[in-house]
């Protein structure tokens, strides 16, 4: 446990989405009262609550979006409040649905994004020629992981984001009743909700993000850099509590019980069956659409700069910051690894030495050398076939 814990009862905030999974079975399993925190959950109804409730130190952290910290600290939220991370706690989970209405009028031969994609966009080209209005998709906030997903997998299939479509944002948990309502006509959103759409008989799912990037970032523990300078070993305790409860959720044999601790917490109105299969354990009428949710395997819970970097590539590519903005500079302000190494020592987790990864260039999993030891890597493709390096 780490010493001399600057603040011990700590509020965090999480959205309803089967990835809050790491801090819900923390608590829950005393993950976080090993390492000398106690731990309140505050369930919010949205990504810009949560932002401004850390900014406002109403909570102490949360369940970030991997974008947004590093948009924080650039100072294009509307906020303005620097913010650091120190913890990835998931890879992959998200999925692009699209309502029964325009999925019957794809035509669909087969199911690879690109494929998908080509589909889409013929379509969209026929609406212009009857002079349809453009068709509406949503995602969850401007910097998210699926909005830079969405606008990559349709510019890479001849989509313009800007031209062809109009993009909306809505909260998660919202987004199966507009596209129940006819509100808009397909979205992307993480898990359980393309699930649910689909239970609900009200969409489909057409591609998911693991499909577009493989073991792509999602979620971090997010905190202020004020917050993070004032609490180090605080916030170190709680690094490593989750480091240990990512461990834990990639064991097969603990995904049964970690969805029983999620349902049992109350914090999804979802159907339990899309729960399960969120977490790796379908019921037997029901299959994975994709890869399920990584928390540690493959250093998935590290805070790869990398990542980061993309990110702000993608802020830059469509216009949200300006080109002279180095991506690597605003990555090592915001991504902590060595917050993690810190942590991961205190209960013996390996993790990588390098700050930095390849990005897209494995199909498969691939071996990392790590001191004495070797990370097996998962694939990082991306669907198109483009590489990232820092």
């Amino acid at each position: 446990m780490t010493s001399r814990l600057e603040k011990a009862s700590l509020e965090l905030g999480i959205i309803p989405l089967v990835d809050a999974v790491p801090i819900v079975v923390a608590q829950a399993k005393g993950f976080f009262e090993r390492h000398g925190l106690d731990i309140r959950i505050s369930v919010e109804a949205s990504w810009a609550s949560i932002r401004d409730k850390v900014v406002a130190g109403v909570l102490d952290g949360a369940q970030m979006l991997a974008p947004m910290p590093l948009a924080a600290t650039l100072g294009v939220d509307g906020i303005g409040m620097p913010m650091v991370t120190a913890l990835s706690l998931n890879l992959n989970g998200n999925s692009i649905a699209v309502s029964n209405e325009l999925y019957s009028q794809m035509v669909l031969e087969q199911t690879e994004p690109a494929a998908v994609g080509t589909a889409l966009r013929e379509l969209l080209q026929r609406d212009r020629m009857e002079g349809r209005k453009p068709r509406v998709f949503a995602h969850v906030f401007p910097f998210s992981a699926h909005h830079y997903e969405l606008r990559y997998w349709l510019a890479a299939c001849g989509i313009d984001p800007d031209r062809d479509l109009r993009l909306e944002v809505i909260p998660p948990p919202q987004m199966v009743q507009h596209l129940r309502d006819g509100r808009i006509d397909g979205f992307c959103v993480g898990a359980p909700w393309g699930a649910v759409a689909e239970s609900a008989g009200v969409g489909r799912r057409i591609v998911s993000s693991y499909q577009i990037w493989n073991n792509s970032p999602e979620k971090v523990l997010g905190v202020t850099r004020d917050w993070a300078a004032r609490h180090p070993n605080s916030h170190v305790a709680l690094i490593a509590a989750l480091i240990e409860t990512n461990r834990w959720l990639d064991v097969p044999e603990n995904r049964g019980e970690a969805a029983r601790v999620l349902i049992e917490s109350g914090v999804l109105d979802s159907p339990e069956p899309t729960i399960r299969e969120a977490l790796g354990v379908p019921d037997a009428d029901s299959a994975l659409f994709s890869p399920g949710l990584v928390f540690y395997n493959g250093a998935a819970s590290f805070p790869w700069r990398s990542h980061a970097a993309w990110f702000i590539k993608q802020m830059q590519r469509w216009n949200q910051i300006g080109a002279e903005i180095q991506a690597s500079d605003i990555a090592a302000q915001v991504y902590l690894p060595q917050i993690y190494r810190q942590a991961a020592d205190l209960v013996g987790a390996s993790y990588p030495g390098a700050d930095t990864k390849p990005e897209g260039t494995h199909n498969g999993s691939w071996p990392m050398p790590v001191a004495q030891q070797v990370l097996t890597m998962g694939p990082d493709r991306f669907f198109d076939g483009a590489t990232f390096e820092v």
